[in-house]
């Protein structure tokens, strides 16, 4: 990729991640009023879900990411360190809600799915995986970010739990004690969890690693120069 397709490359994506943050930031008020106007204990634990709080500092990051992409042909590390953690958490919390959903209709618990929801826990995590695989100027992600990606989720958890009993209620129905048929269920749902976690982390950085298009078309040096030998005549010995 040339010089003025990378700017004009970078460029683009450079105004979809504001965009995506707008889109992102929208949401996140409609669902805070829409679950207000519910008046629950959940509504007013808006900012106690893991999905919540991974989207919010998606929206900070995607601020900084495409002011960095409109001023920089390539992203820092540390950008896209943190796009890793932050995309593993929102496109895990998505997995997550979509079996709750699909838990709570089998067991015959009405769960609304407002379009604020949907963008949150479906679309935007869908979308943010295609421009991780196709944005350019990201730099590869080192290994060890995927046991890092487990630190947030276990520290929020631990956190829940104690806070839990304190209230009389839980974010995920698999954390409260109440609603899980006892220690081992509890310790399943939030092993896979968890494994859930490290895996979307694990593509994340495959993703990063693996060769880009325009690595692929480009030649290297050595083709270059081979390229630019004369051809032997048919009359020539080789």
């Amino acid at each position: 990729m040339d010089g003025d397709a990378t700017v004009k490359a970078r460029t683009v994506f450079g105004v979809l991640r504001l965009g995506a943050a707008a889109i992102c930031l929208v949401s996140l008020i409609h669902r805070l009023a829409w679950g207000l106007a519910s008046n629950t204990i959940a509504s007013q634990n808006f900012f106690a879900y893991l999905t919540n709080q991974s989207n919010i500092a998606f929206v900070v990051l995607l601020i900084v990411a495409g002011v960095i992409a409109l001023r920089r042909a390539e992203d820092p590390r540390w950008l896209t360190v943190a796009l890793a953690l932050v995309l593993s958490w929102t496109i895990t919390a998505g997995i997550v809600f979509a079996v709750m959903v699909w838990q709570g209709g089998e067991r015959g618990i009405r769960i609304d799915v407002p379009w604020s929801d949907q963008v949150l826990h479906f679309w935007l995590p869908a979308c943010t995986i295609a421009a991780w695989a196709l944005a350019p100027g990201h730099r590869s992600v080192p290994w060890r970010v995927v046991p890092i990606t487990l630190a947030y989720p276990v520290i929020w958890g631990v956190f829940t739990l104690w806070r839990g009993p304190l209230i009389g209620w839980y974010p995920y129905y698999f954390l409260d004690p109440r609603q899980v048929s006892g220690p081992a269920e509890f310790f399943i749902f939030s092993g896979v969890a968890l494994a859930v976690f490290a895996a979307v982390a694990a593509m994340l950085v495959l993703i990063s690693r693996m060769p880009t298009r325009e690595k692929w078309r480009e030649p290297d040096e050595g083709d270059r120069v081979e390229t630019t030998r004369p051809l032997v005549s048919v009359g020539q010995d080789a």
